[in-house]
């Protein structure tokens, strides 16, 4: 029956992949994974599997776009003639053909037509549920939200409750009270309304003082800038680092494939630095040493150095030796570091520790003049997983202020982060305290 159902669903993803196309001549590879489910009910139906022990269809494989030319995922498109429209495939702006982003890809929205599907026409395939994979997506695989993050929010977005009699007994005294610190930082106490391009003032002071905690060095809520999680704050710096095509960015192999995705989208060039397998996917010096020449031998500019650590989806930990020398490499090279450490929770073996790049340039000596780096983090990993939410920030230092006004022109231009993201941050950086009750 294993067989049977991963025979069929290669079936399903061969027939898509093979629609003819103009801009994809082959097929591509995919891979399934299948566990066991309890029985369907039994049934009389022929178009029913009669089976003891059918099997859920794991949507854990990634295929690459073009999406929107296949008639079997899209139907509807297909029965209308497009030929008149001012944009095409042809004048559409090469980038966002270029850029890639397999994570949602082909393979994750065929599993949405087959939910859909199954909706319709229940027990028309051996499993009855699809559980998605493809994303670290906690929340919709039954991870239940921090209490303590969600009171607060609820009591936030509706502040009349903090003046009800029930509220006492429904809500934490700790939510409650910091409730009212958040409110009273919001002007109106609206959480609908616009804040500051950069965040809410109080809530990037609190995110400061997370920071400092937790590296023991100074942090500046003006180096702060919140967003809807990572991502953005990621596509900013590719426009604000990359000129043309000539502007290349050092990332690693294997990466997450938003950094590849926006590399290309902003028009930039992708370095590659490859992880060492044997070594625990380390990042060896000698490494970075050779794709920067490489680089130059072929009239690339490399303007900044990717770190993700923790890793993703390699899941190392850099030693504080191997930091320092990334730290040194960026700064006799001249590159803007650009530090994703967005697991930085997510460790599990009692021998290794994050120490943000932060931490580690600053114990080196190097002060807010001497190194350009910037740290981004997000509400979306660690053990909250509050993806839906989509707050997270970069803290960036390092840069002139000529420099950092261009970037709060580009973050103006998105006026600000949602409200509920901006509090959520402040939360997860700066949260209650053992035997501490907010005052």
């Amino acid at each position: 029956m294993r067989r049977f159902v991963v025979e069929k669903s290669r079936n399903l993803i061969t027939r898509t992949t093979r629609s003819p196309c103009s801009t994809c001549s082959s097929p591509k590879a995919s891979s399934f994974l299948v566990s066991p489910r309890p029985s369907y009910p039994t049934s009389s139906s022929s178009s029913k599997p009669s089976i003891n022990s059918s099997l859920r269809f794991l949507a854990a494989s990634l295929l690459n776009p073009p999406l929107y030319c296949n008639p079997l995922l899209f139907p509807s498109f297909m029965a209308f003639n497009y030929s008149t429209s001012p944009l095409s495939v042809e004048t559409i702006n090469p980038k966002v053909l270029r850029c890639e982003y397999a994570v949602r890809g082909e393979i994750v929205t065929l599993a949405q037509e087959l939910e859909q599907d199954l909706k319709k026409n229940p027990g028309a395939y051996p499993f009855d549920e699809i559980i998605y994979c493809n994303i670290g997506n906690p929340q919709s695989l039954g991870q239940q939200p921090i209490t303590f993050f969600r009171e607060v929010l609820a009591l936030c977005d509706h502040p009349l409750i903090l003046d009800s009699s029930e509220t006492q007994a429904l809500f934490s005294a700790d939510a409650i009270e910091r409730a009212f610190q958040i409110l009273d930082q919001i002007p109106g106490r609206a959480t609908g309304a616009y804040s500051h391009s950069q965040g809410i003032r109080g809530l990037r002071d609190a995110i400061a003082a997370g920071i400092e905690a937790r590296d023991g060095y100074p942090a500046n809520r003006d180096d702060i800038f919140l967003t809807d999680g990572a991502s953005p704050a990621v596509h900013m710096m590719m426009q604000l680092l990359i000129r043309s095509e000539k502007d290349g960015i050092l990332c690693p192999i294997p990466q997450y494939p938003l950094y590849s995705a926006s590399i290309a989208l902003h028009g930039g060039t992708l370095v590659p630095y490859y992880l060492d397998e044997a070594t625990g996917w380390g990042l060896e010096i000698s490494e970075l040493k050779n794709q920067l020449e490489t680089a130059k031998s072929k009239g690339i500019s490399v303007r900044a150095l990717v770190v993700i650590n923790p890793g993703n989806p390699t899941g190392q930990v850099l030693a504080e030796d191997n930091q320092r020398e990334i730290v040194e490499f960026c700064k006799k090279e001249g590159l803007v570091l650009l530090a994703d450490e967005v697991y930085q929770e997510n460790i599990y073996v009692p021998d290794k520790q994050f120490h943000s790049f932060k931490k580690i340039s600053r114990s080196m000596g190097y002060g807010e003049s001497d190194f350009s780096l910037v740290s981004f983090q997000s509400v979306s990993k660690g053990y909250y997983g509050e993806c839906g939410k989509r707050g997270g920030y970069m803290e960036v230092t390092g840069f002139s202020p000529e420099i950092r006004e261009q970037m709060y022109k580009v973050a103006s231009v998105n006026l600000c982060s949602n409200i509920s993201g901006q509090i959520l941050a402040s939360l997860v950086m700066n949260p209650p305290k053992v035997n501490i009750f907010w005052t």
